[in-house]
């Protein structure tokens, strides 16, 4: 067969595949390893926890980010995490127990061997996200924030969409930003919930390059119209790459600004399904 009909063989085969980045040249963008958050297999714990680990650990997921399970003691996860080659590279607290006292959450961090301690809520009133709040995080996540960093882990905030309330000359998460001190306060981005309210991820990576540390990938279904409720429908939760978000854009700011772990995190009843095409799809994005 001639050169010129390769070529034209690879072209074909490339148009009925239906994408050219499965083809594209460059080195791909996504390097990390694969990370999840635990809140995907939430209706799957409580039938088995071992069992639901053997299936993360064979989508090929080798971080997570959650923390402790109902049903099994923290060394025991550990233990079942390390036979699993799966590292804790995260664990969510709760923000009115991480401001009364972050003791607990020290203790469930050392002994799972998470770097990071991420909080993605503070409590509102629904639809009343305002200055006061925002300032009150401010102070709640400085004073937890050094007491954490004083244990050797990192506390970061995770953005839920409701932040971003017009104030001053940007936003109410502007304001978060500014206020809370980068050496013991830094960022988690979730994706959908940045592109949610209107932002643009990768805009607002760049914006602040030196506060993300960790992200969580999700992708918005084509067609649903975002607000600043924080809230949304799980069945708007899509496999990357086939939502609204523009993935590679998102993911080259990422790199650039040297984001640590990714987590993705499916809240939709398709998980299992979706979970292996976000996975392909991210690899296959190339610079």
């Amino acid at each position: 067969m001639t050169m010129k009909k390769l070529i034209g063989l690879g072209c074909l085969t490339a148009a009925l595949l239906g994408g050219s980045d499965l083809f594209a040249q460059g080195k791909p963008v996504y390097t990390a390893p694969i990370g999840l958050q635990a809140y995907t297999f939430r209706g799957s714990w409580g039938k088995g926890i071992e069992a639901t680990l053997d299936t993360i650990k064979s989508l090929g997921v080798t971080e997570m980010e959650g923390g402790p399970i109902a049903g099994m003691t923290t060394e025991e996860l550990r233990k079942q995490l390390d036979k699993r080659g799966i590292k804790m590279r995260s664990i969510g607290a709760d923000y009115k127990k991480l401001s009364e006292s972050t003791a607990q959450t020290i203790k469930d961090a050392k002994i799972l061997g998470a770097e990071y301690v991420m909080v993605a809520w503070i409590p509102h009133e629904k639809g009343n996200f305002n200055l006061e709040t925002a300032k009150k995080a401010v102070a709640d996540f400085n004073k937890a924030g050094k007491e954490l960093k004083e244990a050797g882990i990192s506390l970061t905030y995770h953005n839920h969409g409701y932040e971003f309330v017009p104030y001053e000359d940007g936003t109410l998460f502007d304001y978060i930003v500014k206020n809370t001190n980068p050496e013991y306060v830094n960022f988690e981005m979730d994706i959908l919930w940045t592109a949610f309210p209107g932002q643009d991820p990768a805009k607002l990576l760049l914006k602040y390059p030196t506060r993300w540390k960790l992200m969580h990938l999700k992708d918005l279904r084509k067609g649903v119209k975002g607000d600043l409720s924080g809230g949304t429908p799980t069945t708007n939760d899509v496999a990357l790459g086939t939502g609204q978000i523009d993935i590679p854009a998102t993911l080259k700011a990422a790199k650039k600004v040297g984001i640590k772990h990714y987590f993705i995190e499916d809240e939709s009843p398709s998980y299992l399904k979706q979970i292996p095409v976000t996975i392909a799809y991210i690899k296959s994005i190339k610079e």
